[in-house]
């Protein structure tokens, strides 16, 4: 579990976003980091149970996404971000396919796991799949546990169909989607709680088998 010292620093960052302010507080902030460095380290092994392809042996600081924005080519110009991110996969930090994401954020937290935005061949790839393994793309989203607790998303889609599907197919509405993640929003007590572990690690294992969907989608 978390301190809720952590979660207070992150809320404190959101409403004090400059340079001097967390300069002040950087004792803060490191405890704060470490404190989530201890969650990952703990997830790491129970992850690689779940997933193999995730090492067991991964640095838990190479899961753990830097509190620093690159603000060079954005209109906000906060220097932090109001979260810490720990991103898990196969080629962990920096790799751009299908993982885990956990998003710690007072009040907007959430677990999710998928493919976020992948670029365009990757894409045009994993609609094949969907299209050609239809039943067993829907069999993971429809599964019990997986839409008691999780969200396909679906605002990142097309407006019509891609080129070379029917508008008229029943499945066009997965054809359509350019991201391909699930989320399942979780509430700041949950990180107080002994089970926290034991919880994501439950969720994640939710969503491995569309983890697995889509890497075997962009690795054939």
């Amino acid at each position: 579990m978390l301190k809720k010292e952590t979660l207070k620093f992150i809320k404190e960052v959101a409403e004090n976003n400059n340079r001097e302010w967390f300069a002040e507080n950087k004792p803060r902030y490191e405890e704060a980091k470490e404190d989530t460095l201890k969650l990952v380290a703990a997830l790491i092994p129970e992850l690689a149970k779940v997933d193999p392809l995730i090492s067991s042996e991964t640095d838990p600081k190479k899961s753990l996404m830097r509190i620093y924005r690159d603000v060079r080519f954005s209109k906000n110009k906060d220097p932090y971000k109001n979260n810490f991110g720990i991103w898990f996969s196969a080629k962990s930090k920096g790799g751009n396919e299908p993982g885990y994401y956990l998003h710690i954020q007072p009040g907007k937290s959430f677990i999710a796991g998928g493919y976020w935005m992948p670029e365009a061949p990757h894409v045009k790839l994993i609609r094949q799949e969907i299209d050609y393994n239809i039943d067993e793309f829907k069999s993971i989203i429809e599964a019990k546990a997986f839409k008691a607790n999780f969200t396909l998303g679906k605002t990142n889609a097309l407006k019509n169909a891609p080129k070379g599907y029917d508008p008229a197919d029943p499945n066009i509405e997965f054809l359509k989607l350019k991201s391909f993640e699930a989320t399942m929003p979780l509430k700041d007590e949950d990180f107080f709680k002994p089970d926290l572990v034991n919880k994501l690690i439950s969720s994640f294992a939710t969503i491995q088998p569309l983890v697995a969907f889509l890497r075997n989608a962009i690795e054939q």
